[in-house]
């Protein structure tokens, strides 16, 4: 039977940070290679549910890319102020991956 656990509890890093002015970059890395594959596999972490989590209003704007030699997922967003304009509220990018706690894969 696949029982759904939640990512903070099969990933050894979850972080964010500023890619540029514009973007924000988030990284998820599993503590082994078997639950790195689970998650991808799973298709769980997807544009679609990112899209969802950062309210982008394309899903095409979520860039994820999966890297099996560092059992990592990078994913790229947009931001919604430029790193340090006005209303921004998070000048390094430090805070945003919370909502990535959220997730639950399947094992």
């Amino acid at each position: 039977m696949v029982k759904p656990v939640n990512i903070v509890d099969i990933a050894t890093i979850i972080r964010s940070k500023n890619a540029k002015p514009f973007l924000f970059t988030m990284d998820i890395f599993f503590d082994n290679l078997g639950h790195y594959e689970k998650a991808v596999n799973s298709g769980v972490i997807n544009k679609k549910l990112i899209a969802k989590m950062y309210h982008l209003e394309d899903e095409n704007k979520a860039e994820i890319y999966n890297f099996a030699q560092a059992w990592a997922i990078k994913i790229t967003i947009p931001r919604a102020v430029a790193s340090g304009g006005i209303g921004d509220t998070d000048i390094y990018g430090a805070q945003q991956h919370a909502p990535l706690y959220s997730i639950k894969i399947p094992i």
